[in-house]
């Protein structure tokens, strides 16, 4: 028998959940180089639990409704063109693009998560889980954490992980798109700290003091509550 009903995702209500999976998730949201795939990971390890990574699927399973969506809109099949994104443009106007950006693309994590059945919640990461979108699904705040980088983190980052350090597009001035891209991300994780605290959702301030495991114990323990909970049998 189908089901036919609204996917909105203004509340809990009135979001299709057909096998309980969105209500049931926890969720790790934040900013760029914080450690929220390392952490999901070590959790997904030490509970059991099935970890959904939003970068991956969004870089690669979403593709094509991104591509179909701008068919569907009038816009370029290929996308922005990456002269004009990272090199024309100014760092706010790129941090709103991004974020204008994650609601759409939100929709089709939801859709992914709707599709899995566990006994155990799913434990959803990823920068595009914005407060703003997950909030409304959630019965407790507790449910989610945000991770952001210190300064100092940051700039570690940016100096020690080949993916941070450098803009990989084919742009006149890499340097220049490189400064812009930086602050972007600076202005999308100011952004989503702020959303965390409208919602009373707990920020955490990664500054390097911890390792990977100790951070982890951190994002476990708010948690707790949730993990520990016995499978469905």
């Amino acid at each position: 028998m189908t089901t036919t009903s609204t996917t909105r995702t203004t509340s809990a209500e009135a979001t299709w959940d057909p096998f309980g999976t969105i209500a049931n998730a926890l969720w790790i949201g934040g900013a760029q180089w914080a450690g929220k795939s390392t952490v999901a990971r070590i959790l997904a390890h030490r509970f059991g639990v099935t970890a959904y990574h939003y970068d991956y699927h969004d870089a690669r399973g979403h593709n094509d409704r991104r591509v179909a969506r701008r068919a569907e809109v009038g816009e370029p099949i290929a996308g922005p063109d990456p002269e004009e994104m990272w090199v024309r443009h100014s760092p706010p106007w790129m941090a709103q693009y991004a974020l204008d950006d994650f609601s759409v693309r939100f929709e089709w994590a939801l859709d992914d998560l709707r599709a899995l059945v566990a006994g155990r919640p799913m434990l959803a990461e990823g920068w595009g889980l914005r407060p703003d979108l997950v909030a409304p699904l959630l019965d407790s705040p507790r449910r989610m954490i945000v991770m952001v980088p210190t300064e100092e983190f940051r700039q570690r980052q940016l100096r020690d992980l080949p993916r941070a350090s450098a803009l990989h597009h084919q742009v006149s001035d890499p340097e220049h798109g490189q400064r812009n891209r930086v602050e972007r991300d600076r202005l999308i994780a100011a952004d989503v700290e702020a959303a965390a605290r409208r919602h009373d959702i707990r920020v955490l301030r990664v500054d390097g003091s911890r390792d990977a495991d100790q951070v982890a114990t951190l994002v476990a323990d708010h948690f707790a509550a949730y993990l520990t909970t016995t499978p469905a049998g």
